[in-house]
């Protein structure tokens, strides 16, 4: 007799997850890179999280499996951060170039200033940023996600924002003022 959770064809949890990561991968890895600011260490993260989540996947309601994956994500990218794994990180240019070239920012220039900033965000404020600005969550629900109170994630979001304004790559640049629009 085959165990129900082996079935893909008859629309099993097997199927159901599969379906789930076709469709969330490319927001999924997206929201890990915001979270963690590296693309390879993104694609481990998601893989990391899917593994864990598959074990448990036929106890997972549809209507709630995004917001249980994202906190399995979120999750396990604390766990990353507690293991205190060095994170190598590239640049395009040197910073002494970018003082020099005038530290003017175009669209990609823009996006990867902000990536930086990220970075050097505390992880609880970054994924606070990630999920509230990024995946345009309201506030309970990224309060949900990291198991913490609404006015938790309020003072975080004020506390990331004002970092983000003040911090090197993102000075006199109009994206620093757009920050506190949210």
């Amino acid at each position: 007799m085959q165990h129900p959770r082996d079935s893909v064809a008859d629309g099993g949890p097997d199927e159901r997850f599969s379906r789930f990561v076709a469709a969330r991968w490319r927001a999924l890895t997206h929201t890990a890179y915001l979270l963690t600011g590296d693309f390879h260490e993104a694609e481990d993260l998601v893989q990391t999280t899917l593994a864990r989540v598959y074990t448990h996947w036929h106890r997972v309601r549809p209507d709630t499996a995004e917001q249980y994956v994202r906190r399995a994500l979120v999750n396990a990218n604390r766990s990353r951060y507690r293991k205190r794994r060095v994170v190598h990180l590239l640049q395009a240019a040197l910073p002494e170039s970018l003082a020099a070239d005038g530290g003017g920012l175009g669209a990609g220039e823009e996006r990867d200033a902000l990536i930086d900033a990220l970075a050097d965000l505390p992880e609880r404020q970054r994924a606070v940023v990630v999920l509230r600005y990024w995946e345009d969550l309201p506030a309970e629900e990224v309060a949900r996600t990291l198991g913490c109170s609404v006015g938790t994630v309020k003072s975080q979001a004020s506390r990331a924002l004002a970092k983000l304004r003040g911090h090197r790559a993102l000075v006199g640049h109009p994206l620093a003022t757009r920050l506190g629009d949210r």
